[in-house]
């Protein structure tokens, strides 16, 4: 069988050489930005590193203002490198380009609602209903499989309706979804309770990490999509940060633990629907070149 494969393996990999273009001429006499690529990184991990801490350690901690600040002086300091810089590791004039700063602004969202209801929802399953980590890790299991097909089908709702519809949808369906589970947490409530909004969340968040990421990269010269991409993603992370400092926060105030990841979960709900605001902004002219 093996002997068979190989000669098979070798057809494939030559058809796929002749459909594959060539990589163009690369640009030579480029330098690397390292003063860019220090201060954007030093400058992002203080800022994500005191939105983190600061819940649990205390905004007023010198170790949390000190970070915040130096973070932000570094992050000054990098929008003021990359201006003058001749081969900037991040071209400013991509902030200008309004679909990536759309999809920038979606992929914060996506993170601070969908990546953070992992969170409140693992709390209220050990926390309340005492689930060990192996019954929490399989509770999640439909959720990861819903998420998936979310995902291939927002492959298909990209080629057909659109980046800006499927955003939409995706994040509609995540606040709707958002919404039941956070109604039924109670002490008194079930796993099964939770599990129709489960359902539409994941798909939803299939349907939007799909689009965002298309998102990202649509209408950005080829040369640029890899910085495209990292700017989506660093949004990603500090929208992550930044939302579930602030969530945690939230369910910290409530009068009861159960309240307080019902509050936070509800909240969620509330920033995806806003993100879908956010979503309407991205340009139909681009989803016509789609298609």
């Amino acid at each position: 069988m093996f002997l068979v494969n190989v000669p098979l393996c070798a057809a494939g990999a030559l058809a796929a050489l002749r459909l594959i273009q060539p990589d163009p001429v690369r640009e030579s006499g480029r330098a690397f930005d390292l003063p860019g690529a220090v201060t954007a990184t030093a400058g992002v991990t203080l800022v994500v590193f005191a939105l983190v801490e600061g819940p649990e350690m205390g905004w007023g901690q010198p170790a949390v203002v000190v970070s915040a600040v130096l973070g932000v002086v570094l992050l000054v300091a990098f929008a003021r490198i990359e201006s003058r810089s001749a081969d900037p590791v991040m071209p400013l004039r991509l902030l200008r380009h309004r679909d990536l700063v759309v999809a920038m602004a979606v992929t914060a969202v996506f993170m601070a609602t969908f990546g953070v209801q992992y969170y409140f929802l693992t709390l209220y399953l050990q926390d309340v209903h005492g689930y060990s980590a192996l019954a929490t890790g399989l509770a999640f299991l439909p959720q990861s499989l819903l998420t998936t097909a979310g995902t291939l089908l927002g492959e298909r709702m990209v080629g057909r309706f659109g980046v800006r519809n499927t955003l939409v949808t995706g994040l509609l369906l995540g606040a709707v979804g958002m919404v039941a589970p956070a109604s039924g947490m109670a002490g008194d409530g079930t796993y099964a309770g939770l599990l129709a909004g489960i359902a539409v969340l994941s798909l939803g968040q299939g349907l939007t990490w799909t689009g965002m990421w298309i998102a990202a990269g649509t209408g950005v010269e080829h040369h640029e999509q890899g910085v495209a991409s990292g700017m989506a993603s660093t949004a990603q992370q500090v929208g992550g940060s930044a939302g579930l400092a602030v969530l945690v926060a939230v369910a910290g105030a409530a009068a009861s633990p159960v309240g307080g990841l019902r509050t936070a979960v509800f909240a969620t709900a509330g920033v995806a629907a806003v993100g879908a605001l956010a979503a309407l902004a991205f340009r139909r002219r681009e989803d016509r070149a789609l298609r």
